[in-house]
């Protein structure tokens, strides 16, 4: 329905979960796709050889460097030096050397939640509650 409404209102539009260019294809520009099979595949394998393992604080962090994520069905309006970045960044992301949560980071009061150059680990990520700085409201408290 987003992308059906943005281009009927002549706007854009980004896909989620799975490539949505049939549903607006003036509209949409990129649909970001999640793909469980590498997971499951992954996860299955390692129950039958006997690795797998569960326990608490036992996280999986799966994106673009496992093909679990990846930005599909780029419009033909997007210019081709934004189309080059985002081949860039994807490559980036798998090799590693682009890294998406990297200090400086402040919160939405200007006080610095990771500093200069560090990487957020998975307690950083797992504990994110809060907005950053320029970020106008309230982060919902919930039970």
């Amino acid at each position: 329905a987003v992308l059906q409404t943005a281009e009927k209102n002549g706007k854009y539009a980004f896909g989620w979960d799975s490539d949505m260019s049939s549903y607006g294809p003036k509209a949409h520009l990129g649909s970001a796709v999640i793909d469980w099979s590498p997971y499951y595949i992954a996860s299955v394998q390692a129950a039958l050889d006997g690795s797998w393992s569960a326990g608490a604080g036992k996280h999986s962090w799966w994106g673009v460097k496992e093909g679990a994520i990846d930005l599909v069905s780029l419009n033909a309006a997007v210019p081709a030096e934004v189309k080059a970045r985002v081949d860039q960044v994807k490559a980036g992301l798998k090799d590693g050397s682009f890294v998406i949560w990297k200090g400086p980071i402040a919160g939405q009061d200007g006080k610095e939640v990771l500093a200069r150059d560090k990487v957020a680990d998975d307690a950083f990520l797992q504990n994110i509650k809060f907005y950053v700085k320029g970020v106008e409201g309230q982060v919902p408290a919930g039970k």
